[in-house]
């Protein structure tokens, strides 16, 4: 049976009309036919697992991919009624979908509406129509504009806009013009992340032969912290490495485990909750093919092939909670495994970072117990700031995260 933590709900759609040429997610172009069978098949998994867990809480839902703004409204319609039949949702249940502009229309976002989608994630990328060009996005800055305009009218109130800078041959001057075009939309919350150049993707291979020049880490870190202070000015609150939302109406957020033991943090009132839960490191189930959780101590991930999906989710097979047919690799977590994790995941919520209460309350241990050389010497670094409660980064250790994050991984 599930344990009493609320949960967090993914579902991953895979289908995308052009696979960026940035992008070494799990997904697939020109398979549209597969959209019908895969959403019931992914009806079929959130029934059988909500029915193994009892109908557990669940108060965050995001659907991402892929393009789920591809997948037509009726199938979605079927993936919420079974959402609502197997789980027991919050009242206020952050439900998340990403969409790519270009792929929408006004009946359609007011037609997700209606289904229960409250907040809206575009993926802009840029306003540059060679930069757009380059990552194989179909879409116009033009598009994003009338794409935000719909979801106004159609009752959105909470809108993340996606953006990427780092490309190469972009200057400085190109993406502080992507980030104040961004800003005049008014959003709620904004995410920025630094190009990667990942294994397998065509822009790694363009680098690689020297087609494009590498993108620069000087200006790459110029242009977050540029990002950054306009942000600030612009009303938002950074709350994790690459994510900002406004501070409207801003309430306390509960922080996981608190009982009274630990001060509150405030995080801004449109902060994704989802993501916030996987920063947290709580637990949240995965479905669709190539999809990851963490539940019950498990952690898992589902066979990625859409059609090898649709398969396995056929047969009547039962498997104990948190798993289903489609599950391809799961292990039990090990404390060590945990504790590394923990940190890795925490310390990228840049205001609460990772409080040792928390930390002692799951493990047994405090963080000053658990990694006293590790605290001491990035705090030395000015990498992270440690009063004996609580342990977070520094502005100079959000531009040198993953050297934090290896120092407790290793440790």
């Amino acid at each position: 049976m599930a344990s009493m933590t609320p949960l967090s709900l993914y579902l991953h759609l895979p289908f995308c009309t052009v696979r960026c040429a940035y992008c070494d997610f799990n997904t697939y172009a020109g398979l549209e036919a597969q959209m019908g069978p895969y959403a019931r098949a992914l009806a079929r998994e959130i029934r059988g697992v909500g029915e193994a867990g009892g109908r557990p809480a669940a108060h965050t839902i995001f659907l991402g991919g892929g393009t789920p703004s591809l997948l037509p409204l009726d199938l979605h319609r079927e993936l919420f009624i079974a959402l609502r039949e197997s789980f027991t949702l919050a009242p206020d249940c952050e439900v998340t979908l990403e969409a790519n502009p270009g792929t929408v229309t006004r009946a359609y976002l007011a037609g997700l509406r209606e289904l229960g989608v409250n907040r809206l994630s575009f993926g802009v990328q840029s306003s540059h129509p060679h930069e757009l060009r380059l990552l194989d996005r179909l879409h116009l800055f033009g598009d994003v504009v009338q794409a935000v305009s719909w979801a106004r009218a159609a009752g959105f109130d909470n809108l993340n806009l996606d953006v990427i800078f780092a490309i190469p041959q972009q200057t400085l001057a190109m993406w502080q013009a992507t980030l104040h075009s961004v800003l005049a939309l008014g959003p709620e919350h904004l995410s920025a992340y630094a190009l990667s150049l990942e294994h397998g993707t065509p822009l790694r291979a363009w680098v690689y032969r020297g087609l494009l020049p590498m993108p620069d880490p000087d200006l790459a870190a110029d242009m977050y912290e540029w990002a950054s202070e306009t942000m600030e000015r612009n009303g938002f609150v950074q709350y994790e490495i690459s994510n900002w939302a406004r501070e409207v109406a801003s309430g306390e957020l509960r922080v996981a485990g608190d009982d009274n033991q630990q001060s509150k943090i405030r995080n801004p009132k449109f902060a994704c909750r989802h993501n916030i839960q996987y920063w947290r490191n709580e637990p949240y189930l995965g479905f669709g093919a190539g999809a990851h959780g963490w539940a019950e101590g498990v952690r898992y991930s589902n066979v990625l092939a859409p059609a090898a999906y649709i398969q396995r989710l056929s047969a009547d097979e039962v498997r104990p909670y948190p798993l289903s047919p489609a599950v391809s690799q799961s292990i039990l977590t090990e404390q060590v495994d945990a504790m590394g994790e923990m940190m890795m995941m925490g310390m990228r919520l840049v205001r609460e970072g990772v409080s040792s209460a928390e930390f002692e309350r799951r493990f047994g241990v405090s963080l000053a117990a658990r990694y006293p050389r590790e605290l001491a010497t990035l705090r030395q670094r000015g990498l992270i700031e440690w009063d004996g409660e609580r342990a977070r980064l520094t502005r100079a250790g959000r531009l040198l995260g993953n050297e934090v994050f290896r120092e407790f991984l290793a440790g």
